[in-house]
């Protein structure tokens, strides 16, 4: 259809709508509905529920206006761009409202608190390869939360993807075309390449930040970093027209900061997240945090362990300065209850869309802080001298933080008194329709009320006048915002209305009259309220212009708060559960007196969770073979220690009786079995991948948890493959291993290598039954009891005793003539000098068969 066939309307929708890319759904306000035209409503109407009907051959739906963030939320969650274009001048008869579009809304780039989690940052990210290097940049809108990397190769960025999980991913148009890796970005928005060139991009940070070079933020020389936070910045002023005033710095950080733990480890470990219905992710077992701030900033120490001792150790202090003054601790705890979410709270207002009800919750926070400041000084100056030694370091000594956050946290008395003297306590959400401010906090506006009230007042009283006037007692006077004020008479009493009264509308009961008393009274009345509603409406705009004021003091409060309440969070659980410091150190030691599981030692009902000791180092105790029967709880006592030396590195107390850490550079695990058939790839594949991946990049200083390698194949090649990995650990990487298996032929090992050490999970046999004792000793396991956990499992019982002589039929022929273990013979054999390939064949003309 041409845009010379379409209405006026019409004509103002397709000009907006060419504006937007094709995939983004237009909501077009008409009314008091936003509509929605053509294949957008055919999309939106199956995704809202809602009906799609059609005006001539044009297919539409509407959703109201003022039920309008919850429809968006729907299409967002969805997966969709949503605009929102809005009337922004007043209707005039004969001429069209002026429409513009207000916002755009991808899942990256939601503000509004509403549509998402409280704990969890919501992240629009970009990538971008220069020389391959990939540039790596995300923000949080509604924090300004603005964080940029580089990363050596698509591992990294693979890796780094996984940990930062942003909602919406930014690439290059050009690059995607030409870089595998990017094209393999599930979901990635494709945007002009124009806005990653170095050049551009620099500009666009320069000239955002108001500054001349880059070199102030630690992007010398970060050209990839660089275009990937141009690009962001660029896409959000330009794209989707928002605000980004609160976005006042840029954060470098480079990986070497962290301990990495890759994308498989990180669901291997449930770190934040579980599998399970019911979530027993390790974020869950230590959130204890009160404010949203507060749980986002743990979800980042969770995800983004620290290998300096330093910071670890100020946390630690703080958090065992806590547990010495439990008062206080509780008393903290009370004053963070008040606080609501500041970052989010001043990132709305900052981008315009913000309401009165976000300065009253902003009022609440600040109205916390002095009482919050006060528990802090006396923290400051009761703090008891005993703090628990580490280990020595060159580095500096430990910096109280808590110090530090008391001087971060401001009070801000002013702007909370205005506040407190300028917001209702229950403000409408709107912020057009008045009823917003106190009386008393503006003259004029004051003056404004008083003359609508008057003449509310007026109209009340002309309601008894009239009846008694004219003897209806049923006379209402009544008001629409369509109609104004009339007075209604029931068909009854028609006959008694008098002559001055005017017909003003014929309704099923009766009809509707004015006079001229009351029409110029309501003139009046509208207009006041009118004036009113301006009136408070340019109040809110400088009041919130005066809280962003202060941006710079509250995002810094904001930040101050959250480190915080993640440390009292940590505090608060190592108090329930009896947690202890841990000795951080840079040797390779890692020893864990009574270890316990973070996670299961917390849900566990029906039995009570059993504690395990674990000593390695890089010497004599490099790798345990740990074997012992499905069930026995070997892959839980791998994973505890892996938690526990985690949480040792994002500085919390362990639940141990004691704990030394020698602290490692990354955490790598295999564990459990899985396909991955997007990729192509079997189970067995996606084990072999994830070993390869260990295998490449461990070393000496990493903590490397396998359970379980070689199972997806055949008996022996699992068996040589597993030998294989375990004898690389030991001699070429070196690494400290946990290497958890039901091959019990691995425990030869420790009588080939000095570093390899044999432990098992205790089990007692009774009446051919199994008691599973959860606890590690030393030595290997002499059997798998896998027949007797068939049996548990519910096997028929004539398939457990066939199974039972197979098993005898094969553990015989796996010895040799004197008895021994054949695998044993071939270990010892493989050390001697091998024979030429031209050499005579064993046996009947077959070649020797080795595993080495």
């Amino acid at each position: 259809m041409s845009d010379d066939a379409l209405t006026p309307m019409m004509q103002q929708y397709q000009s907006v709508r060419r504006s937007l890319p094709p995939e983004t759904l237009l909501l077009f306000r008409l009314g008091d509905f936003y509509e929605m035209f053509f294949e957008d409503a055919k999309i939106a109407s199956a995704i809202l529920n809602v009906a799609l009907t059609k005006r001539g051959q044009m297919p539409m739906c509407g959703v109201p206006y003022h039920a309008a963030d919850g429809y968006i939320g729907k299409l967002i969650k969805a997966g969709k761009r949503v605009a929102v274009c809005d009337q922004v001048g007043e209707a005039t008869p004969g001429k069209i409202v002026r429409r513009e579009l207000t916002q755009v809304i991808s899942p990256g780039t939601v503000s509004d608190v509403n549509l998402l989690d409280a704990k969890r940052n919501n992240y629009l990210a970009a990538v971008f390869e220069h020389n391959g290097v990939f540039g790596f940049a995300f923000v949080d809108i509604s924090t300004g939360d603005f964080r940029l990397t580089e990363l050596p190769d698509a591992a990294a960025l693979e890796n780094e993807l996984a940990r930062v999980a942003p909602a919406e991913v930014l690439i290059s148009s050009e690059q995607r075309l030409e870089n595998r890796t990017l094209e393999e970005i599930r979901d990635a928005v494709e945007c002009d390449g124009y806005a990653f060139l170095p050049e551009q991009a620099a500009f666009t940070l320069k000239e955002h930040f108001k500054v001349q070079t880059l070199d102030g933020f630690g992007c010398s020389g970060m050209t990839a970093a660089v275009g990937a936070g141009g690009a962001i910045l660029h896409y959000l002023k330009n794209q989707m027209r928002r605000q980004t005033a609160h976005i006042v710095r840029a954060s470098v950080y480079s990986n070497s900061t962290y301990l990495t733990v890759d994308a498989a480890s990180q669901i291997n470990l449930e770190l934040v997240s579980s599998r399970g219905a019911k979530d027993m992710s390790l974020l869950y077992a230590l959130d204890r945090t009160i404010t949203p701030m507060g749980g986002r900033l743990l979800r980042h120490w969770i995800l983004h362990p620290l290998r300096d001792p330093a910071p670890l150790a100020a946390r630690q202090q703080t958090i065992e300065e806590l547990l010495v003054e439990p008062f206080l601790l509780s008393s903290i705890r009370d004053a963070l209850k008040g606080i609501r979410d500041i970052e989010r709270t001043i990132g709305r207002l900052s981008q315009a869309a913000g309401n009165a009800r976000d300065l009253l919750a902003l009022r609440a926070s600040l109205e916390q802080l002095p009482d919050l400041r006060s528990h802090l000084s006396a923290l400051l100056y009761r703090k008891t001298a005993v703090v628990s030694e580490i280990v020595p370091t060159d580095r500096a000594p430990a910096v109280s933080l808590v110090a530090r956050i008391h001087e971060e946290i401001g009070e801000f008395p002013e702007l909370t008194d205005e506040l407190r003297r300028a917001v209702v306590d229950e403000p409408p959400n709107a912020i057009k329709e008045g009823g917003m401010f106190r009386d008393g906090y503006d003259a004029q506006l004051d003056e404004v009320r008083t003359g609508c009230r008057e003449g509310t007042d007026w109209i009340a009283q002309l309601q008894q006048q009239e009846i008694e006037t004219t003897g209806i007692k049923s006379l209402k006077v009544r008001y629409t915002s369509v109609f104004g004020y009339f007075i209604e008479i029931t068909k009854s009493n028609l006959a008694s209305v008098p002559d001055r009264y005017i017909r003003k509308q014929t309704t099923v009961n009766g009809e509707r009259f004015i006079t001229s008393e009351l029409k110029e009274m309501e003139g009046k009345i509208l207009g006041a309220n009118e004036r009113a509603q301006a009136m408070e409406y340019d109040l809110f705009c400088r009041l919130r212009e005066r809280v962003l004021d202060d941006l710079a003091g509250l995002q810094r409060t904001a930040a101050a708060i959250a480190s915080l309440d993640a440390l009292v969070s940590l505090a608060e659980t190592a108090r329930l559960f009896n947690y202890c410091r841990p000795v951080l150190g840079e040797g390779f030691r890692i020893f864990i007196q009574d270890g316990r599981h973070p996670v299961l030692d917390q849900s566990l009902v029906e039995e009570k969770f059993v504690p395990n000791d674990v000593e390695l180092d890089g010497a004599d105790n490099r790798l345990h073979i740990i074997t012992g029967p499905n069930m026995a709880g070997k892959s839980t006592y791998i994973r505890q220690v892996a938690l526990i030396v985690l949480m040792a590195q994002i500085g919390s107390f362990v639940p141990a009786a004691r704990a030394e850490i020698g602290l490692v550079d990354r955490i790598f695990t295999r564990v459990g079995a899985s396909d991955d058939i997007s990729r192509g790839q079997s189970t067995f594949m996606v084990e072999m991948t994830e070993t390869a991946n260990i295998l490449n990049n461990a070393t000496e200083r990493s903590l490397v948890i396998l359970d379980e390698i070689g199972r997806g194949t055949s008996t022996f090649d699992g068996l040589s493959i597993a030998w294989s990995v375990a004898e690389h650990l030991h001699d070429a990487v070196k690494a400290r291993t946990l290497f958890a298996t039901h091959y019990h032929e691995l425990t030869e090992l420790e009588m080939t290598r000095s570093g390899v050490k044999n432990f098992n999970v205790a089990v007692r046999e009774w009446n051919d039954q199994i008691v599973f004792l959860r606890k590690i000793i030393r030595g290997g396991a002499d059997k798998s009891y896998g027949i007797q956990v068939a049996r548990l499992a519910g096997l028929p019982g004539t398939v457990i005793e066939r199974a039972k002589e197979i098993l005898g039929n094969l553990e015989q022929s796996e010895l040799n003539a004197d008895g021994k273990p054949k695998l044993a013979e071939i270990a010892v054999r493989a050390a001697r000098p091998r024979k030429k390939a031209a050499e005579p064949e064993t046996g009947e003309g077959r070649p020797q068969l080795s595993l080495f």
